[in-house]
C-alpha cells in the first residue's frame, strides 16, 4: 500500500471514529500517524537528486508575495495590475503553467509578486503540480489566496486545507511549547495552565508513535493534539494570509458588505479595477514592513531610499537597522539620534534596543576609535613644547 492510499485510510477511519473521550487517545495517534505519513509524502524519494522540476525564482527586493488560488480566479490580471508584468490572462483554466514574478513598487519598497499556477484539490498529493505551487508559497513572507467573489465558500476552505496539509499555518502563530529531545531520563512532561485538549498520557502515546522515549515537554499554553504534533515535527510555516475576493462586480452589494468584513479579507474588482490601492495597504500592513531613513551627520536626510525592516522578519531596533546597513557597524556605535514618532522628543538620543517606527530618520554616533584618539594626543604633544618656550621667554628670571 502507497502513502496516499495509507493517508486516505487514515482519514477515512477519522471520519467514522465518533470524538467523545473514549476515544481521544485513539484519535490523538492517529492524527500522529497521519502527520508522519504527509511529512514522507513531501520528502524527495531516496536516490534523487535534490534537484527537480520546480519553478523556484531568486528572491529579490524587501518581501515576497505568493498568489495562491484556484484557476482563472484572477491571480494573472492582478499581478499586471499590480507590477506591470504581463502575465497572460484567459478564460480557460491553467492558462498559467510556471511562476512568472514581478516587482510591486510602494511607499519606496520594492515587494515581489509571485503568479502561480492554479492548484486544485488534492494539490498536497501533488495533483496538478501542487507541490511546486506550496514550495514557493513555503519561501514567501505573504500568501495572497485569490478567490471568486462569485463561488461558494468552500474554496477558501479547500485552499486552507491543502496548505495545512504540508505544513503551512495562515494567521496563526507558534503554540507556546516547550519541546526537547534527550539521550537519557524518560519523558519529563509539565504544564504551566490547566489543559483541556490533552493530557500526559496522550502525550506519551504520541510520543511512542513517533518513537521518542526520552524528551522534556512543558505547556504554556492550552494547547491541542495538532499543535503539540507541529512542535513535534518541527517543520512547520506560520504564515500570513490575506483573503483577496475577486470579481465583486457581479455580485450583489449585500455579499461585497458580508465578505468584506470577514477577517483578514479584502474585497477587489480587477475588471473594474476597484479596491486595489486598498489591496496594496493591507499587504503593507500584514508584512509589518517599516521605512527608517537615514541621516548623515551635519547633512539633510535622505529620503531617497529607505532602509526597509520588517517586524516579522528579524524585528525594528536600532540593533536590526544596523545590521542591515553592515554586520560591522554595530560595534562602533555609540548612539543614535532619532526623529519620528518612536522618538519623545526632536532629536531622541537611543540606544541600540530602541524600536524604531515607519518613516523615522536615525542618525549613528560612532564611538572614537584609538586613532582618533592618537591623532588628537600627537597634535596636543606638538603644540605644547611651542606654548611652554613661550612661556618660559615671558616669565621673570628666578635667582
Amino acid at each position: 500500500m502507497g502513502i496516499i492510499e495509507k493517508i486516505k485510510e487514515i482519514e477515512a477511519e477519522m471520519a467514522r471514529t465518533q470524538k467523545n473521550k473514549a476515544t481521544e487517545y485513539h484519535l490523538g495517534q492517529l492524527k500522529a500517524k497521519l502527520a508522519k505519513l504527509r511529512t514522507q509524502l513531501l520528502e524527495p524519494p531516496k536516490g534523487s537528486s535534490a534537484g527537480g522540476d520546480g519553478f523556484e525564482v531568486t528572491k529579490f527586493g524587501h518581501g515576497r508575495v505568493a498568489l495562491i488560488g484556484f484557476p482563472s480566479v484572477g491571480k494573472s490580471t492582478l499581478l499586471t495590475m499590480l507590477t506591470g508584468t504581463h502575465s497572460e490572462a484567459a478564460s480557460y483554466e491553467f492558462t498559467t503553467l510556471t511562476c512568472i514574478p514581478g516587482i510591486i513598487l510602494y511607499n519606496d519598497a520594492k515587494i515581489q509578486l509571485l503568479d502561480l499556477p492554479g492548484i486544485i484539490e488534492g494539490a498536497s498529493e501533488g495533483k496538478g503540480r501542487g507541490r511546486q505551487v506550496i514550495a514557493v508559497a513555503k519561501s514567501s513572507d505573504l500568501v495572497l489566496m485569490v478567490l471568486d467573489a462569485s463561488k461558494s465558500e468552500g474554496h477558501r476552505q479547500i485552499l486552507t486545507r491543502e496548505l495545512e496539509a504540508v505544513g503551512l499555518r495562515l494567521n496563526k502563530r507558534p503554540p507556546l511549547i516547550y519541546f526537547k529531545r534527550k539521550k537519557t531520563g524518560g519523558i519529563a512532561f509539565n504544564t504551566t495552565v490547566p489543559l483541556s485538549h490533552i493530557d500526559e498520557k496522550l502525550c506519551y502515546q504520541i510520543l511512542h508513535e513517533y518513537k521518542i522515549h526520552n524528551a522534556e515537554v512543558l505547556f504554556r499554553e492550552d494547547a491541542t493534539v495538532d499543535d503539540f504534533i507541529d512542535v513535534i515535527e518541527g517543520n512547520r510555516k506560520y504564515i500570513k494570509c490575506v483573503y483577496v475576493y475577486n470579481k465583486i462586480d457581479v455580485v450583489g452589494i449585500d455579499d461585497v458588505d458580508r465578505l468584506s468584513r470577514k477577517p483578514n479579507s479584502i474585497v477587489i474588482s480587477c475588471n473594474l479595477k476597484l479596491n486595489l490601492d486598498r489591496l496594496l495597504a493591507k499587504m503593507w500592513e500584514a508584512m509589518g514592513l517599516v521605512r527608517v531613513y537615514t541621516k548623515p551627520q551635519g547633512q539633510q536626510p535622505d529620503f531617497s531610499e529607505p532602509v526597509v525592516l520588517s517586524t516579522d522578519r528579524g524585528g525594528c531596533c536600532v540593533e536590526d537597522f544596523c545590521n542591515h546597513i553592515h554586520r560591522s557597524l554595530l560595534k562602533d556605535v555609540k548612539y543614535v539620534l532619532v526623529w519620528g514618532t518612536s522618538a519623545k522628543h526632536y532629536p531622541q538620543r537611543c540606544g541600540v534596543t530602541h524600536v524604531l517606527q515607519d518613516e523615522d530618520v536615525v542618525q549613528i554616533v560612532k564611538k572614537k576609535t584609538e586613532e582618533d584618539g592618537a591623532r588628537g594626543r600627537f597634535k596636543s604633544h606638538s603644540n605644547a613644547p611651542a606654548r611652554i618656550s613661550d612661556r618660559e621667554k615671558k616669565a621673570p628670571l628666578k635667582n
